[in-house]
């Protein structure tokens, strides 16, 4: 868990002699913003992606465009914030300050401006169902009015929307870290059941019971699925080294009451109807609403 990512070694990502291509990104990344964040850290492993990446940002946070760079950045702590991503909602909330940005707008999305907070339910398909955007949507954010968008604005608005969406899912699946001074630099995972900030395994009673509950879960699995392999014709020895692999894999889940998995209040006030998540649009013997198809 230290370094930029919990899941990769920081030797490995600090290595000595690193190619000059890499080095060079990283001065330029320094020399831009005063700092090289844990994500430039972790991409720099691939010098040719995060060049890329490095230009595409500069773009959109830095470059001339139609919103001021206060909305631009708020506009990436609402996308952050409908995956839960406590590490880019804290980023931006530091470069939204940095901008000039109105710090009563960080009590949450209920302090924005209304044409901000007109965003939210655009921002909120887009995040988790997509295929359910229809024009209506896009036209009820152009018309006009006193909070309406013109399309450049739109355009921008929602090109930074998707870029955070998936640069969550980039956060969570390389386990970045938190820089130091981002709440005292504690990671955006909830902690493992080995980390320092657990609970130890001898002081915690809960963490037995439910490691106990586990073993007896484990073992009605166990015969279950002997019935079923021997139906199948499995051998026993088979059968022995299946168990062994899946119950050591099972007692590697936290139990629920170590992990805390409950996001943080600072990230849910930037969401409304925080329930809203993914649901499958390609259920066998139901009407599928309607999706967009490209050629």
């Amino acid at each position: 868990g230290r370094g930029p990512s919990s899941f990769i070694p920081l030797g490995e990502i600090l290595q000595e002699g690193a190619e000059s291509s890499r080095r060079q990104l990283l001065i330029e990344a320094f020399v831009s913003v005063g700092r090289v964040d844990n994500i430039t850290m972790v991409m720099g492993l691939h010098p040719q992606y995060l060049s890329s990446f490095w230009k595409t940002q500069y773009l959109l946070l830095r470059m001339d465009g139609p919103l001021p760079y206060h909305k631009r950045h708020y506009i990436a702590i609402m996308a952050a914030a409908r995956h839960q991503c406590s590490y880019l909602v804290g980023l931006h909330m530091g470069e939204f300050l940095q901008v000039g940005g109105n710090p009563v707008w960080l009590q949450g999305l209920h302090c924005a401006p209304q044409k901000l907070r007109n965003l939210n339910e655009i921002n909120k398909l887009l995040a988790h169902r997509p295929w359910l955007i229809t024009k209506e949507h896009i036209e009820a954010l152009l018309k006009t009015g006193e909070n309406s968008w013109s399309l450049a604005e739109l355009v921008q608005a929602l090109v930074l929307l998707t870029h955070y969406h998936s640069l969550a899912s980039f956060v969570f699946g390389c386990g970045i870290n938190h820089e130091e001074e981002q709440d005292g630099g504690h990671g955006c995972q909830p902690p493992s059941p080995h980390s320092d900030s657990s609970p130890a395994s001898d002081d915690s009673s809960g963490g037995k019971d439910a490691m106990q509950e586990v073993e007896v879960l484990m073992e009605r699995m166990k015969l279950l699925q002997e019935s079923q392999l021997e139906e199948e014709g499995v051998t026993q020895e088979e059968m022995a080294t299946r168990f062994e692999l899946e119950k050591t894999e099972s007692l590697l889940v936290a139990p629920s009451d170590i992990a805390d998995h409950s996001p943080q209040s600072s990230v849910l006030c930037f969401v409304e109807d925080p329930e809203f998540g993914y649901k499958d649009f390609t259920r066998r013997g139901e009407q599928a609403p309607p999706t967009f198809r490209a050629q």
